[in-house]
């Protein structure tokens, strides 16, 4: 059964304070709006497996929130963001910060940009290419995916972007000792931190990738 909107509010509300955010400062009405648009839009476009707009609270918006706090900088960009996850909620999460939200696929942009078009979201810029062949004049102060593979090939898709100063972050389950071996050698330190999302029983964790 689906719930209500008091509900959905209530479940809302309730996961963000549990990740240490005052639902009063928050942007609820945007987050809730983004899951109604990804509902309708996912009935037609497959964006993603998550059907229930409660357990999209919980594995989207709670779970980019997630990361809230290790983000750095005033100019980040998400590689592989399919429907906006994580950097559109973070964008709606952070007013004053640049987010440029990048995907391949040509579906997953069409609903990007009518997210914009419909939330008049204005710290956000959508691109449709590759994280290989995408270039920018601009450097960013992080970059951060949710679902690109492994490290040792998420890192190698960003590296010409991957300028002194820049974090790279990647959203994992639990990550195998493997794929951080395989980047040890190429940044400065590496920091695992585990993440509590609420509602979600599965392993979650941010690998953080500063040089």
């Amino acid at each position: 059964m689906s719930l209500s909107e008091d509900q959905l509010v209530h479940n809302l509300q309730r996961g963000l304070t549990e990740l240490g955010l005052d639902p009063d400062f928050c942007p609820c009405e945007e987050y809730l709006q983004y899951i109604d648009l990804l509902a309708k839009w996912n009935r037609a476009y497959n964006l993603t497996g998550v059907r229930d707009k409660s357990r999209m609270i919980h594995a989207h918006v709670l779970d980019s929130l997630a990361a809230l706090p290790y983000i750095r900088g005033n100019r980040c960009l998400d590689i592989g963001t399919g429907a906006g996850l994580p950097g559109f909620i973070l964008a709606l999460a952070q007013p004053d910060v640049e987010w440029t939200l990048l995907d391949s696929s040509g579906k997953k942009v069409r609903f990007l940009r009518q997210l914009l078009f419909e939330m008049k979201t204005g710290n956000v810029e959508i691109v449709h290419s590759r994280a290989e062949k995408f270039l920018s004049s601009c450097s960013y102060s992080s970059i951060i995916s949710r679902a690109f593979g492994s490290l040792s090939d998420y890192y190698s898709a960003v590296e010409h972007l991957y300028q002194p100063g820049t974090r790279l972050l990647a959203m994992k389950g639990k990550v195998p000792d493997t794929e951080l071996q395989e980047v040890a050698d190429r940044v400065i330190s590496i920091t695992v931190e585990e993440l509590h999302v609420p509602g979600m029983d599965a392993h979650r964790s941010l690998v953080l990738l500063d040089r």
